[in-house]
Order: structure tokens, then C-alpha cells, then sequence
């Protein structure tokens, strides 16, 4: 015999409300009665400010508030006590449920060691771009005679001279070595007569020194042609020169003819 056989439309159709409308109280009950009563399901708990606070006072501050916390990331501040809260997330104020984790960044004993950076052969503005992407401080920079003006010729830390690669803390101070573009020290000037104008040009080079005007006369008896018969300064006892100085020369022959590009 049918439940429903002797029940006219209308009547299925209100049993069937009826059974609707109690499925959806017994869902509504387990959701949002049973439930949050044996999970405390919905109770949220504010986020405190623990930035600035010490990590060891962290474990029983937070398990007072039911939360607790993952360091997340460390940095070196020299400035800060080490141990210290930098960064927290959630931020204060923010509502969480209890037992929530906060991710924290603490500062660091010791700075991070990196390898030393390679500031040689490159001009003092690039050394000091260099240093402050490393996280390193721009120390004493020495002037030293030299004709590369602004160049770096050595790196120094702690007293020492450093080779690019070599281990580094972040934050140490990086001396430099730069070249002062004229240079200080004086040394006899060079004795260029009679030697070929070429040969002359490469010896001067190779004193830091530089070339200035080249006069050309018709060769007297016993000079040969394309070699240097009188300089300016003239060598001789006494007579000084410093790196990055002019040095000119009057030449035997022709001016050679510039080809015109």
C-alpha cells in the first residue's frame, strides 16, 4: 500500500514542504549551532603588535592569544638589537581564527657574507653603485697618482686589499684606491732624440706620459728621416716630468698625409 495513495496532490505536495523545510533546519542546526560549539567555529581573535618585541618573549605572548608564529624571513640592521621584530603578518588589527600562525622577520646577529664584488678597472661612480646594490658601505677613498682620472685601481677592506670573489660581510666598509688623472711623482725626462718618432710615441705611453705637438723639419746632415731631433722638455741632469704631462716633438721629414675618410 502506497504512503502517499490515498493522498490528493495537495497533500504530497505539503509533505514534501514539510520534509524540505526540516532538511533545512537539521543543515542549519550542524552548520551554525553544532558545529561552531564543538570547533568554535566563527570566533575570531585580533591580531596584536608584536613588531618591536624580542623573539624569545614571543612564545608565551602569543599562547596567551591562542596564535602563534613562523619566522618567516631575517635581515641585517645594524642599528636594531638583533632578535628584534621588523615585519609581522597579518598586520595588527586584522581578525584571524584561533590558532592562527603570524609570519615574522627578525633582525639578524650577523650580517649575511657575500663574495666581494669586482670594482677594479671601472670608474669610482660605478665602484660606489656596485657597493650600495651589495649592500656595502663606501668607505675611504685614496687619491694616488695615476693618469686614469677617477679610475679604481684597488679595494681594500679592513686594512687589507680584497680580491673580487673574496667572502665579504654586508655592511663592511670598501676602501678604494683612485687614480688622481694627473699622478704626483716626477722622474727624469726621457731622452727621445734620435729615436723614431713610433718608437717615441710607444716609450711616452708607456710613462703615463702623453704627446703634445709634433713639428716637422727638413732632416739636417746626419738625422735621419722619422726620428725625433729635439723634445720639449729637454733631458738632462735635473730635469723632472710627472705622469699625465705633455711631452712635444720635432721630427725629421715630412708631415705625413691624412688620409682623408
Amino acid at each position: 500500500m502506497s504512503f502517499f495513495k490515498s493522498d490528493t496532490p495537495a497533500d504530497v505536495l505539503k509533505h514534501l514542504v514539510v520534509i524540505l523545510v526540516a532538511a533545512g533546519m537539521l543543515l542549519f542546526g550542524f552548520f551554525y549551532v553544532y558545529l561552531p560549539l564543538t570547533t568554535n567555529h566563527g570566533e575570531v581573535i585580533e591580531v596584536p603588535k608584536i613588531t618591536g618585541m624580542q623573539q624569545t618573549d614571543l612564545e608565551d605572548y602569543l599562547d596567551e592569544r591562542n596564535l602563534a608564529y613562523f619566522v618567516d624571513d631575517s635581515t641585517y640592521r645594524p642599528e636594531i638589537k638583533p632578535g628584534t621584530v621588523l615585519n609581522q603578518e597579518p598586520k595588527p588589527g586584522e581578525k584571524v581564527k584561533e590558532g592562527r600562525k603570524l609570519y615574522i622577520t627578525v633582525a639578524m646577529k650577523n650580517p649575511p657574507v657575500i663574495k666581494m664584488p669586482k670594482l677594479t678597472d671601472g670608474s669610482l661612480k660605478n665602484a660606489q653603485m656596485i657597493l650600495k646594490s651589495y649592500d656595502l658601505v663606501i668607505g675611504q677613498i685614496k687619491l694616488v697618482p695615476n693618469i686614469q682620472q677617477n679610475a679604481v685601481l684597488k679595494q681594500f677592506a679592513n686594512g687589507k686589499e680584497i680580491a673580487p670573489g673574496a667572502p665579504i660581510a654586508k655592511n663592511t666598509k670598501v676602501d678604494l684606491e683612485v687614480g688622481d688623472g694627473l699622478g704626483n711623482q716626477e722622474f727624469p725626462v726621457p731622452n727621445l732624440v734620435n729615436m723614431p718618432a713610433d718608437e717615441a710615441v710607444t716609450l711616452l705611453a708607456g710613462q703615463g706620459l702623453q704627446v703634445g705637438e709634433r713639428f716637422y723639419q727638413e732632416p739636417a746632415e746626419g738625422e735621419t728621416e722619422g726620428s725625433v731631433v729635439k723634445q720639449r722638455p729637454v733631458p738632462g741632469p735635473g730635469a723632472t716630468i710627472r705622469m699625465g704631462q705633455l711631452v712635444d716633438l720635432w721630427i725629421a721629414g715630412k708631415e705625413p698625409i691624412q688620409e682623408v675618410k
